[in-house]
């Protein structure tokens, strides 16, 4: 059977000691999530980073590290691999959600985000672990090939 999950893209956006969630409704409960999203065709997993940020806070911003990749399995059996990005940002900003499916952006501590109860999954929670324990990756680990991203093919 072929394997064929949703690619998915996600941002980790810390001012000082505080991170940026989005709230969302889903199922008619409030739920935090960081700014994520899907990758879209044609698009690169940093574009998608950028623009599912700028959608969903209004804030523009270039992810600086890749903080892990996850595998998962939501519990309706949708499959996932999800890009986290980390953004760092000078200072908490104010936002301006694009996207009609956000109700509005919070900077919260890691301790809100880790015992929160309305956290939309639980890679939300995992991700903050992520930026604890693991050792930023360099985005020039990420490559596209091909003319589908405007890069020359070789000969």
């Amino acid at each position: 059977m072929i394997f064929r999950p949703h690619v998915t893209v996600a941002c980790l956006v810390s001012a000082g000691e505080k991170f940026l969630v989005v709230e969302e409704t889903v199922n008619g409960k409030a739920t935090w999530n960081q700014p994520a999203g899907h990758l879209e065709a044609g698009e690169t997993l940093l574009a998608a980073a950028e623009r599912e940020l700028y959608e969903e806070t209004g804030i523009r911003a270039a992810p600086d590290a890749l903080l892990k990749i996850h595998q998962w399995v939501a519990p309706d059996g949708t499959p996932f691999i999800r890009f986290l990005f980390r953004v760092l940002l000078d200072s908490e900003c104010e936002t301006h959600p694009q996207d009609n499916d956000i109700d509005r952006c919070h900077w919260v501590s890691a301790d809100e985000i880790i015992h929160s109860p309305i956290l939309r999954s639980p890679l939300v929670k995992e991700s903050m672990f992520a930026w604890f324990a693991a050792e930023p990756l360099p985005l020039s680990l990420l490559g596209t090939f091909g003319d589908a991203f405007g890069e020359p093919v070789a000969p």
